[in-house]
Formats: structure tokens, sequence, C-alpha cells
């Protein structure tokens, strides 16, 4: 797997649909095919994860963007895949490839076994010579369990396949040091940490979910996987190969050079807070030496509901995040087995089992490399009383 040239290419609504008619836009959409054929003849594996869909099918029920709720949106994505997946079957057809499409909810990522489903189906899609166009399933999905942007989506697909490359084809050059409308804005060429330039990512695009943020976010998870993330204009001659030949501006996010496991990358890497604890601080330095997972005993407040199995966020007393882990109990049995240390699990359960609530095996420990989340806010916590 790890001699097969992979590549992942995220596609932004701005390139693929007109802002005033709302329509496909077909000599972009020629372009960047023709590029993928050339590169597929070149013995790359490519798999396009593609926006479009919701603005593509404002147009069908006549909606503008600006005005668009959420049913209207679940309603529009119906409408525009047919003619995403036509645009894109009808281009690919014309030079010699088959296409298929992939729709995926945030569980379908985050959920340890429908993650491998996710996989597996990939990778026989790639063996059998078809290209992957991945989507999020934007016609059942909800604010409260949507990925949010495919450029985060995008991301997880290049963990998943094991991929060098991830490609961002937006409307800018890449990341600039300050707003790129600002005089003397510069692109920033090259970057190990994402961190350093968060403060100027602020903003998206008029027909898109996600901006500059969510690309240091895309980019953050690809470098914890060993995958380079290239983030450039659309709007070029082979946008695709060009960039990986360094023939055009672009911002070049490097990978790492010692790459975190598949497993430790799923775990670490979420695209949604399920859950969280805040523990004691001594609790948190013997988890960061490497000694132990997380006890009943150590919990001073549960951010929730989740259940058994979700990865939750391990915070210290200062709000300071510091593991990432799968727990293994829900929130509401964290909380009874925490306010109550002296009675044993099977008499508050019903069941018999060890009350670690988070394994050893099962936790990874946050270093310099991961972008920490913000705690819950102290009044969204429930604090565990004794």
């Amino acid at each position: 797997m790890s001699q097969t040239k992979r590549i992942v290419v995220k596609v932004g609504s701005s390139l693929l649909a007109n802002p005033d008619l709302l329509t496909p836009r077909w000599a972009f959409i020629q372009r960047l095919l023709e590029d993928i054929a050339l590169l597929r003849s070149e013995g790359y594996e490519v798999v396009l994860t593609s926006s479009g869909a919701v603005a593509l099918g404002l147009n069908t029920l006549n909606v503008k963007p600006e005005n668009a709720g959420l049913r209207d949106k679940q309603a529009a994505a119906a409408c525009g895949m047919p003619i995403v997946l036509n645009a894109y079957k009808q281009v690919a057809h014309e030079f010699g490839f088959d296409i298929a499409q992939v729709l995926v909810t945030r569980g379908d990522l985050e959920e340890r076994r429908r993650f491998l489903n996710t996989k597996n189906t990939v990778h026989r899609l790639l063996n059998g010579n078809v290209m992957p166009i991945v989507n999020e399933n934007d016609t059942i999905t909800t604010e409260e369990i949507r990925v949010g942007d495919n450029d985060r989506l995008a991301a997880r697909i290049a963990q998943m396949i094991q991929a060098q490359h991830l490609v961002i084809l937006t409307s800018v050059d890449g990341l600039y040091d300050k707003d790129p409308s600002e005089p003397g804005a510069k692109l920033v060429e090259e970057l190990h940490d994402v961190s350093e330039y968060l403060s100027v990512t602020e903003g998206t695009s008029a027909l898109g979910s996600g901006g500059m943020l969510t690309k240091m976010q895309a980019a953050n998870m690809a470098q914890n996987a060993g995958c380079t993330t290239l983030i450039a204009n659309g709007e070029a001659d082979n946008p695709v190969s060009s960039v990986l030949k360094n023939q055009r501006p672009h911002t070049k996010c490097i990978a790492n050079t010692e790459p975190a496991s598949a497993w430790t990358a799923w775990l670490t890497d979420r695209l949604q807070m399920a859950g969280s604890l805040v523990i004691t601080n001594e609790a948190a330095d013997a988890l960061a030496a490497g000694k132990r997972g997380v006890e009943r005993a150590d919990v001073q407040s549960i951010h929730g509901p989740y259940v058994r199995s979700d990865v939750i966020h391990i915070y210290d007393e200062e709000g300071v995040e510091r593991a990432r882990g799968l727990t293994n109990f829900s929130s509401e049995e964290t909380m009874l087995l925490a306010r109550n240390l002296d009675t044993e699990t099977t008499k508050l359960l019903g069941y018999h089992t060890k009350a670690t609530l988070v394994s050893r095996d099962n936790l990874v420990v946050l270093d310099e490399r991961h972008l920490p989340w913000d705690s819950p806010a102290e009044d969204e916590m429930e604090p565990v009383t004794r």
C-alpha cells in the first residue's frame, strides 16, 4: 500500500457552481477531469471529494443561497446530487474512466466499524480502477450531526487511504499571512505548524461551508497521517498536476516525518466532539507519563451526552486538553460510577465490568502536532458531586 501513489483532491462549491446562475461550470470540470485522467495514466490513484450538490440544487427549488434554510439545503442536495454526478460522469467518460459516488455522514467516519466499511468500499473502487467521488450526504444530515465542511472530510479520506497528497482547490492561491485583500498580504508558501496561522483564517465563501480555517484543520489532520496538503487556486490549466509539480503558487503544509498509526490518526483527529471529561491535574500528568488510563476517581466534571465507544476529549483542571480516548461507558454510566466510588460496578450498572473509564490502550496523549479543542463552557459541564 505504501508504494501506491494516492491523491485526494477536494473541490469547493465556488469552483464547481456558477455563483450567479447556480449551474455547473463545465469548463472547470473539463480541465479538472482531464488533469485527473493524466495523473491516472501516470500511475496515481485519485479520490475526489466534491462540494456543489446543494448549490446546484437550489435552482431547482428556486431558492437563493442567502435565503436557504436547513430543509431547503437538504432538498437542494437531493436535487443537486444527480446534476453533479451527471456532469462528472459525462466528462469522465470522455476521458475514458469511470466514477462512483460514495455518500457519507459524520457517523460513517467517526464510528469505527462504519469507518472501516467505508474504507473497504473506497479501496474496492480503487482496485477496480474506478474513481470514487466522496461527499457528505446532505439530504439527511442536520447541523448537529454533519461534518460541516468537505475540507476535513477530504482529510479524513486521505487518512483512510493513506494518501501521500491532499490537494485542496479553492478560489485563492493559498494561505496568506493576513487577509489577502489587505495591502502587503504575502502568500505562505510552506509551513509545518498550522497553529501559527489560525488567527488569520476566519471567513467562508458565499456558496461553501468552509473557509481557510477548515483548510488548516484539514491540513493538520493530514499532516498527522503523513500526508502533505497543497492548497491552491483551482482556476488553472492542469489544476492538480501543476501544483504537484510546483509549477504555480500554492501553500504546502508539510507532512510529519513520523506519522501516527492509522488507529491513532482516527482516534485523535475528530470531526466533532462527542463528549468530554475534566480530570484532576495529577491524573492528567499520569496519563501524559503513560502510566495508566482514566479511572472514575479522576473525574471532576462531565460533558455529554455520549455513549459507549465514543471518542471523548480529556481536559485537566485548567481546561487544557491532554488526551482523547475511546470511552468504556456512556456519560450517564460515567457519572454514576464517578459519584459512587465505594460502590461496586456490578451493583451500580447491573453487569460485571472493570471501572476504568478509558483504557490506556484506547487513549492517545496529545502532543504539539495536534490542534487542541477548547473545553466546553463551564455551565455546560456537569460537576461530579460525591
